[in-house]
């Protein structure tokens, strides 16, 4: 059997052949992998409630008795009917209660194993690759074009409809994790309920930290060196009561971000490689923090650092000029960046 490649596993799944008997989703996406085990554990099935139809296994158990699938395999059905078999991860080796699966005749059953992330040399794996009755089907985190899909579907199924850039941010703002995706959808539509179209300030009120993204303002000024940006920012966290330490502990977490990018940088790789591995960065930051990695060097984010670390100590040495040796901090950040 060829293995299945990662693009492909959708179409496979929308047009299975009727002779695969035992489905193995493997990868690092976990949750892609149980969204997908679902599917085809209940699609399998005519009533998944029904507890006869819709059998689930912990992987550890079948370790345990390798005989227990094949057993769960030949029992017929109280009613008859379809059966299938839904096997949880598990890090132990469950290849040899699988293999005696498929060594006998599967009919009305399908075994959906949740496989985890494995290598290519796992027994496992292996064997469900070289079998002309099992699937294994790649499972990896959502990038481009289907996270849009996912984003699109999920929203046309639910009858929202999303404005061109509301889905760029929303988009921009998600991660690769399939599970996760599903939850920040949730609460976007719970938050639009109501209302047909999700717009930009939809994405925003749920996708953003409005406190969280005033100070990464203020960081970003002072990295990019915008003086009066940074003035502005300033000014306006101190009034809100935004303790200077918890700001300088923001920005000595970015430039210890930006030191780990730029020395990717420095060794070959790409800005816009090294870009696509930020995926908790604000899909708004992603521009200012770019042109950053373009300004500074290692050497001089290791100077930085030093600043702020020796800083950061003196804020609480000295609570009461904290504002102050915060504000001179930031000043001398942004000033080096101008250099």
């Amino acid at each position: 059997m060829v293995a299945v490649k990662a693009g492909d596993v959708e179409g496979v799944l929308r047009r299975p052949d009727p002779r695969m008997g035992v489905f193995l989703f493997y990868g690092p996406d976990m949750g892609l992998i149980n969204e997908r085990a679902r599917a085809v554990a209940e699609r399998s099935v005519d009533d998944p409630s029904d507890p006869f139809q819709l059998i689930r296994i912990d992987g550890d158990d079948i370790a345990a008795d390798p005989a227990r699938l094949a057993d769960e395999a030949g029992t017929m059905g109280l009613f008859g009917g379809r059966r299938a078999i839904w096997v949880k991860s598990t890090s132990r080796n469950i290849a040899p209660a699988v293999d005696a699966v498929l060594k006998g005749e599967l009919q009305d059953t399908v075994i959906v194993i949740e496989g985890g992330d494995l290598q290519k040399s796992s027994p496992l794996r292996t064997l469900c690759e070289r079998s002309q009755k099992a699937l294994a089907l790649p499972c990896y985190a959502d990038e481009g074009r289907n996270l849009g899909t996912v984003v699109d579907e999920t929203l046309k199924n639910n009858g929202f409809s999303i404005q061109r850039e509301a889905r760029s941010a929303l988009i921009a703002s998600l991660g690769g994790d399939r599970l996760a995706t599903r939850g920040e959808l949730a609460k976007l539509m719970l938050y639009a309920h109501g209302q047909k179209e999700i717009t930009l300030a939809d994405v925003d009120a749920i996708m953003s930290d409005v406190s969280s993204l005033a100070m990464d303002s203020v960081v970003d000024s002072a990295f990019a060196g915008e003086g009066t940006g940074l003035e502005i920012g300033s000014r306006r966290l101190a009034a809100e009561g935004v303790n200077a330490g918890v700001l300088l502990g923001a920005a000595l977490r970015h430039a210890l971000m930006l030191l780990t990018a730029r020395l990717s940088v420095e060794e070959g790789r790409p800005i816009p490689a090294v870009m696509e591995t930020m995926r908790s960065l604000h899909f708004r930051r992603k521009p200012l923090v770019e042109r950053q990695l373009q300004r500074w060097t290692s050497e001089s984010l290791r100077n930085v650092i030093a600043l702020l670390q020796a800083n950061l100590l003196q804020t609480r040495r000295l609570a009461d000029l904290d504002d102050t040796i915060a504000a001179k901090t930031l000043l001398d950040i942004a000033r080096a960046a101008r250099r």
